[in-house]
């Protein structure tokens, strides 16, 4: 089960096609593209999106080569319009989708940037204690290492500029504060515990948040790989334990029709 961010950051343009920006969800749908073709037939892939705090499940595995053009189409079709809320808790939405898929028999791709909006309080961490190791798979991480502006859009979906810091939270201001009360400029322990002035931060900046991934790919006993081509995506989930060695019946007529052809040449001959 492939399960894709489509939260506003994976917009940024970090990736480079033909010499041209691209967004990294563009890159991750082309990736997942090349990927079915790459993958050997009797593979079953299926598909979903995380925005907000959960994933929701398009559709279940399906055998890639013999789905392999409606695979194609809803790949393509994926787009961040697809989200119904803005806000990005990725530890939540990662905890949702393996409890979704927990009493399944399917592993998971999990691809994300990582950027957590607003930023996550660390009193308030995710616990996976309940689902480490319940599931096989990957946490994928795209984009870059070095901070890009995040593409603004309209109402009507029109690109307007890129976000400003004024646009965004940097720093969260639900529940209890993490920072120390004595550094709070306007500390108020009731009224005004994150302080009485806006933080100032870089939040409107997106860049693959690597090391936090990492870190949920080790609380949840999952790999972690870092999106660059779809040929080592392919490599690294086929060297991995996801898929299982199995008996199959396969098509072989192709060999004896070669077979015949090649007898019949050498009557000429």
């Amino acid at each position: 089960m492939v399960v894709v961010d489509i939260t506003r950051s994976m917009n940024a343009e970090d990736y480079q096609l033909n010499g041209q920006p691209i967004s990294r969800l563009e890159f991750t749908k082309r990736s997942l593209r090349d990927l079915i073709g790459l993958l050997p037939c009797q593979s079953k892939l299926g598909l979903g999106v995380f925005t907000e705090r959960r994933s929701t499940i398009l559709f279940e595995p399906i055998e890639i080569c013999s789905g392999y053009s409606e695979l194609d189409k809803v790949i393509a079709s994926l787009d961040w319009r697809m989200a119904w809320a803005a806000d990005s808790r990725i530890a939540n939405g990662l905890l949702n989708t393996i409890q979704q898929l927990a009493t399944k028999d399917m592993s998971l791709i999990f691809i994300t940037d990582g950027q957590e909006a607003p930023p996550i309080n660390s009193r308030y961490r995710t616990d996976f204690a309940d689902i480490k190791g319940k599931i096989k798979g990957f946490i994928i991480g795209a984009g870059d290492l070095q901070p890009v502006a995040i593409p603004k859009f309209d109402n009507k979906g029109q690109r307007i500029g890129v976000y400003g810091p004024e646009d965004v939270p940097h720093r969260s201001s639900f529940g209890e504060s993490d920072l120390n009360p004595e550094k709070v400029e306007g500390y108020d322990p009731r009224n005004a515990p994150f302080g009485k002035h806006a933080a100032i931060g870089n939040e409107h900046q997106s860049a693959l948040n690597e090391a936090y991934l990492q870190q949920l790919a080790n609380e949840t006993n999952l790999n972690y790989h870092r999106l660059q081509s779809s040929e080592l995506l392919s490599d690294a989930i086929q060297k991995s334990e996801l898929g299982s060695a199995a008996n199959l019946n396969t098509d072989i007529r192709a060999y004896y029709v070669s077979l015949v052809l090649l007898l019949l040449l050498a009557i000429f001959i």
